[in-house]
């Protein structure tokens, strides 16, 4: 984190890029997922107080319009700070006046349960025993995290992946992860290692359709590459059978972690 005073001395782009990755380092810092070297340190300075001096370097700015500069002030004025809701405002505002805009979109649309019990513990992971992911060669840091975070949210066991797989401990990987890589149980397996008295399957085009597959109790999903989809030999392997998301897109393609979103959903409902 860099001290506000040397904040104020930066100028234009430099200064605006320099604010986007400072709020987008205290998003993570208040949620727990800040990755190694940009923890919140300052201990002389409460983080609150912290966000609003940094803050105050945006409101200075020329660019800022009116109505965003309104509406940061009445955020800095509520009481108690909502830091998260502040930092997420002036960052996208900070976006939109560099002309990008952020990688990834995410929406809550439930409350978080509340991770501790009343004695300060951590809560046990509510999951379906037994539903696993397995994810073949996956390349993409932010894939990666996606499935994680798909995974977690819908009440998988846990994820599993092959040798070639991107390591889910790199760092875009859990900020996409969004703290769901180290809350979940993950093991990198070999494709002739998954155990045998588990149905396997795999989501591949050419298979039954979503509508029309009857989701295991328990099993181990495969999901493919970004680039290949699933290896022959990994169909081999699926002797539980091959899933299919139809599509009538000229494309007809999805990313794999918006496919293993779908297949969740549906898995899910099979089970309830």
């Amino acid at each position: 984190m860099i001290e506000p005073g040397k904040l104020f001395q930066l100028e234009g782009g430099q200064k605006r890029r320099k604010l986007a990755l400072t709020f987008g380092a205290l998003e993570r810092d208040i949620l727990g997922i800040a990755e190694k070297g940009t923890e919140y340190t300052f201990t002389s300075l409460p983080r609150a107080e912290y966000i609003r001096q940094v803050a105050a370097v945006l409101l200075r700015d020329p660019k800022l319009s009116e109505e965003a500069g309104a509406r940061l002030r009445t955020l800095l004025q509520t009481e108690p700070l909502d830091e998260l809701r502040v930092c997420n405002y002036a960052r996208n505002t900070l976006l939109e006046l560099l002309g990008t805009f952020p990688a990834e979109w995410d929406l809550v649309i439930a409350p978080h349960a509340d991770p501790t019990t009343e004695d300060g513990t951590v809560r046990a992971r509510d999951f379906f025993p037994g539903v696993c992911v397995y994810a073949e060669d996956i390349r993409s840091p932010f894939n990666i995290g996606s499935i994680f975070r798909t995974a977690e949210a819908m009440g998988a066991e846990k994820v599993l992946i092959s040798p070639h797989c991107i390591d889910p401990e790199q760092p875009r990987a859990i900020r996409s992860g969004m703290g769901c890589i180290e809350t979940m149980g993950w093991d990198r397996v070999p494709l002739e290692q998954l155990p045998s008295d588990i149905p396997v399957f795999a989501l591949e085009t050419g298979g039954t359709p979503i509508e029309e597959f009857k989701f295991p109790e328990r099993g181990i999903c495969i999901i493919g590459s970004e680039e290949l989809g699933v290896s022959p030999e990994a169909l081999t392997r699926a002797t539980y059978g091959t899933v299919t998301i139809p599509m009538k897109g000229l494309k007809a393609s999805l990313n794999v972690g918006v496919a293993f979103g779908i297949l969740m959903q549906k898995w899910v409902e099979s089970l309830q």
